[in-house]
């Protein structure tokens, strides 16, 4: 059986991803006799029959036909749309829809969203929404962008292909090509940019029947399936309803599932087991978020499709795990490799926290893309014990002590702790904010501890006595000096190439103004008690930084970052001297 593609419906908050929805779903009002729309709970089914009488001009026109049975559009809001889609090492759904405001251009969930298909390399189309907010552009009632824009002013057209151009130019930041869809010639190496207006219409004939074309031309055997075969699916959201108890909103992708069938999915503590004592959907062109009473009951599905299921045992079900029926082959070893790989963790590094699998494994893909290791990683709450476990990475990884926490609260007693240890808990329920937010805080903790560094650890430094510029020749000595490599400051011991230590720097000047350090280049006067210029020194001689032994492990294997390429070759030959000395 050939099955309908799963379209995730993603885009930032106000762009237009409920209304293109409502669209989608009200389009049966124009095309009643054609069959209609069934909404399925958390997902709205687009039959085949409607997608043709709406698209029956360009498809007569292209010689094209619709084989799908139709589209199953995901209604979920937010980033849960897709992370909670998920099945072990991919994602459930098929292509993607991202709907981008085309007066506003990209925007941070925008690029969240790019960021989380480009990881789980799923192919999407973008719908460049309101386009009815183009100055001068007027509606016609048309579905079909290319039919409505023909009506349109010059002046109008160049607008919209000026705001098209900015959303290419969006794209190949991201590293994707991009074109408006009747101008792609290869779509596995240009992404399509539909016009569309979610309000008024137009457009949806061409989104409807590209997202179908796509479908069909690129997705092939993964769209076949054996409906004998043990269900598979993902949980889209753990509920508690009136007279079910707890339901489990499900994305069906695989096989049939039967009322009395037991179920295996993942929970805080492994693998449980479920029975199914019901199966719901929703009443045509209900929402998802209504009331049980407008859910009529079957006792059979198969994919792909949205149901709601109610029974024993879902009480710990985990939002984005798998669900599969208990007759499928090697489930147990399945779901437990899947629950292994979600929560694997480094030996030290950030604690995690995040709402659902699905966004546990997002951000964990996208922390382990910028090589941010992870030390734990959980479900849930900040609590104070995650506090703690960030505060004992201080001292093993210091850039991994902080808490990142993505759509969940933060414990009274964890913020209590994180003010005691003054550890950080970064919050945000946007994960491309959350990821930027560490980046930023990473950089003040290593300015910070660079700074702390160079209050105790002496750096490589090496200077040149310049000739005739003996000032004093002892009590302190004072004389010039040019920095050659690294660098030096007042209170560094100073040697020569042979290992003798001469003294300790007293004071640095520059035309009789003290400095607190100079660097690579600078020229000035330096002073050193105890030696007698003629004596230890004399013009023209070459000398080093002494270095402790703490200085140079800190430098050498602790923090090399702290160091210039030049600087590490000036640190060795120090070293050097000092071990043959």
């Amino acid at each position: 059986m050939i099955r309908q593609p799963i379209i995730t419906v993603m885009g930032h908050v106000d762009h237009g991803k409920t209304t293109l929805l409502d669209r989608i779903r009200n389009t049966r009002m124009a095309g009643k006799e054609a069959g209609g729309i069934t909404q399925h709970i958390g997902a709205s089914e687009v039959p085949a029959d409607v997608i043709r009488e709406i698209c029956k001009g360009m498809l007569s026109r292209m010689n094209a036909n619709i084989v799908i049975p139709g589209l199953l559009f995901i209604d979920t809001p937010g980033h849960e749309a897709f992370t909670n889609l998920r099945k072990r090492g991919g994602a459930v759904s098929d292509l993607a829809i991202v709907v981008v405001d085309v007066t506003k251009n990209f925007e941070p969930q925008t690029y969240e969203t790019i960021d989380i298909l480009k990881g789980y390399k799923v192919p999407f189309i973008i719908a460049a929404n309101k386009i009815d907010l183009i100055t001068g552009w007027r509606a016609t009632g048309k579905q079909s962008f290319l039919e409505a824009l023909a009506e349109q002013q010059q002046g109008v057209a160049e607008l919209l292909e000026a705001k098209i151009y900015e959303l290419i130019g969006s794209l190949s930041e991201t590293g994707f090509s991009s074109e408006r869809f009747d101008r792609v010639k290869d779509p596995t190496r240009e992404i399509s940019i539909i016009p569309i207006s979610a309000k008024t219409g137009e457009g949806m004939a061409e989104l409807l029947m590209y997202t179908a074309g796509l479908a069909q031309r690129f997705l092939g055997k993964n769209l076949e399936i054996d409906v004998s075969e043990p269900g598979r699916g993902s949980i889209i959201e753990k509920k508690e309803e009136r007279g079910l108890g707890t339901t489990l909103d499900v994305i069906l992708y695989d096989g049939t599932l039967k009322v009395n069938d037991t179920v295996a999915f993942a929970t805080p503590s492994g693998i449980k087991q479920g029975r199914i004592r019901a199966m719901l959907k929703p009443k045509a062109l209900s929402e998802m978020r209504d009331s049980s009473s407008k859910f009529f009951y079957i006792n059979m599905a198969s994919a792909a499709c949205g149901i709601k299921i109610s029974g024993s045992g879902f009480e710990d079900a985990l939002s984005g795990s798998e669900i599969v029926s208990t007759g499928a082959a090697d489930y147990q070893s399945e779901l437990a490799k899947e629950i292994a790989e979600i929560f694997e963790v480094d030996k030290a590094g950030i604690i995690l926290k995040a709402d659902t699998i699905g966004s546990l494994e997002a951000l964990s893909r996208l922390l382990k893309s910028i090589n941010v290791n992870i030390g734990k990683k959980d479900i849930g709450n900040v609590t104070k014990r995650d506090v703690l476990d960030a505060f004992a990475m201080r001292g093993v990884e210091p850039m991994g002590a902080v808490v990142l926490a993505f759509n969940v609260s933060i414990e009274q007693e964890a913020t209590m702790e994180s003010e005691a240890t003054r550890i950080t808990v970064i919050r945000d329920e946007i994960i491309y904010k959350l990821i930027d937010d560490y980046k930023v805080w990473v950089g003040n903790e290593k300015a910070l501890e660079k700074e702390g560094y160079e209050k105790y650890v002496t750096f490589p430094g090496m200077v040149k006595i310049l000739p005739n510029s003996c000032f004093r020749i002892s009590h302190p000595a004072v004389f010039g000096v040019e920095v050659m490599a690294g660098r030096i400051k007042p209170s560094y011991l100073l040697m020569k190439d042979n290992g003798d230590v001469i003294g300790r720097i007293r004071e640095v000047q520059d035309n009789g103004i003290n400095k607190a350090q100079v660097v690579k280049g600078e020229s000035v006067a330096i002073s050193i008690d105890d030696i007698t210029f003629g004596r230890q020194i004399k013009d023209n001689d070459i000398l080093y930084t002494f270095m402790n032994d703490e200085s140079i492990s800190v430098l050498r294997f602790k923090k090399p970052e702290l160091l210039s390429e030049e600087e590490r070759v000036l640190l060795d030959r120090i070293y050097d001297i000092e071990r043959v000395k």
